[in-house]
């Protein structure tokens, strides 16, 4: 499926989805407590919903009302079936398989054709140091975890993704012994791991940082059942927030941010490196310069910046150079590379590095078809390119079910000329 993306102006108020990182981490942890825990303002998306149903395979019972959904767990891993289907969230798979790994039960894990790509051989070797059995033909889904794994000491890298120390610290309250755990060179994507361990304490549980994203220690403990609000999600406010420098007039974005950590909250300043005057409360508001200037932006802890700030360099007087995000070859695609594919169409000068790319505008820019290749943030960036470009098509607009279901119809709501 395609659609089509003309030229378009956006005014108006629009509403930032909740987060899609900490819907994933309440859920699984409300699932460990025992009791009932509520979590309200869920996003109830693709990648979320596959959470959920992995959760139900675990043995939780899961009602929804609106956005607000209520957990009921014993506590205990008490799988219902022996196969979950995480679809397309490396979230879900990674952080289920170290919870199958509480049960002795075999449990069997994969996904659609994309996630079948993700890489999980990092977590399962440190999962066998615990006592696990795992299997894995290439190090991807689909994959297979028996326990019981009764803690104890692990290792693993840091430079592939954080998800795999997150998946960790999650299930090493639930260990006899608890985890000690270490991770080995830089870890990528820190900030996802604070809020990890921030949303553990909502649920009561502590992490002993004995040094900081290099060794942590978890003793046994239970979680406790919370009434837990996710907040707005500023991965897709980053999104937002770079249609409204591109195409926006007099655009608001309205966003209840509360008090969680939240790496992706850097766009803010990146955005004022670039001349970009923002004002943050419950509403979002900017003011944009004539002419944006470019820099230099290291998006190693924010891998999920990379689009919005990649587009931003259509509007940008310098070029943009964005640095030390490898690892966001290792996503639903290789962002890297379809980002530098895709824009160069549309007449930016493109220098696609290992780790980054330089971008640089032109006074020749032009409508083409763009591929996103059914990644729901490559999906919403090209929309928003095709807006201040005109005369676009971009394919898979389904994708933006995995983080923002509504994208298409919100967009159309304040200006946006998409059409499916």
């Amino acid at each position: 499926m395609k659609c089509r993306v003309e030229k378009s102006t956006l005014s108006g108020t629009i509403a930032c989805p909740p987060n899609k990182s900490y819907t994933h981490r309440a859920v699984f942890l409300a699932s460990l407590a025992k009791g009932s825990s509520m979590i309200r303002n869920v996003l109830l998306s693709r990648d979320t919903i596959a959470t959920i149903n992995a959760c139900r395979i675990f043995g939780s019972k899961i009602t929804a009302d609106g956005s607000t959904i209520m957990v009921e767990s014993t506590g205990n891993i008490s799988p219902t079936g022996t196969e979950v289907d995480a679809s397309n969230s490396g979230t879900t798979i990674r952080i289920s398989a170290a919870i199958a790994s509480l049960a002795d039960t075999k449990i069997t894990l994969s996904g659609d054709a994309s996630l079948k790509k993700r890489p999980m051989q990092p977590l399962l070797d440190a999962l066998v140091k615990l006592g696990a059995r795992c299997t894995s033909d290439n190090g991807t889904p689909p994959l297979t975890v028996t326990g019981r794994i009764l803690g104890g000491s692990t290792s693993i890298s840091g430079s592939v993704s954080s998800q795999f120390i997150s998946a960790l610290l999650i299930a090493a309250p639930k260990t006899e012994k608890g985890i000690t755990l270490e991770i080995e060179g830089d870890l990528v994507s820190k900030p996802y791991l604070d809020a990890t361990i921030a949303t553990m304490k909502k649920f009561g549980a502590s992490v002993d940082v004995v040094m900081p994203y290099k060794k942590y220690s978890i003793r046994k403990q239970d979680y406790t059942p919370a009434d837990f609000t996710v907040p707005a999600d500023f991965s897709s406010m980053a999104l937002l927030l770079s249609a409204a420098v591109l195409v926006g007039n007099n655009m608001e974005i309205s966003a209840p941010i509360g008090d969680l950590p939240q790496g992706d909250r850097e766009m803010i300043s990146h955005l004022e490196k670039m001349g970009v005057k923002i004002s943050l409360g419950d509403t979002v508001r900017v003011t944009i310069p004539a002419k944006i200037s470019g820099g230099r932006f290291d998006l190693s802890n924010t891998p999920d910046l990379l689009p919005p700030m990649a587009i931003l360099a259509l509007r940008a007087s310098d070029p943009v150079e964005i640095y030390n995000v490898r690892h966001a070859r290792f996503k639903e695609t290789d962002r890297i590379a379809i980002l530098a594919r895709e824009l160069a169409k549309i007449g930016l000068g493109v220098t696609e590095k290992e780790d980054g790319l330089i971008l640089e505008s032109s006074k020749s820019l032009e409508g083409a078809e763009l591929d996103s290749a059914d990644d729901h943030r490559l999906f919403m960036a090209f929309c928003i390119a095709g807006m201040f470009v005109g005369d676009c098509t971009v394919t898979d607009p389904e994708s933006v079910d995995v983080s923002y279901p509504d994208f298409i119809k919100e967009m159309n709501r304040i200006g946006a000329r998409i059409t499916v």
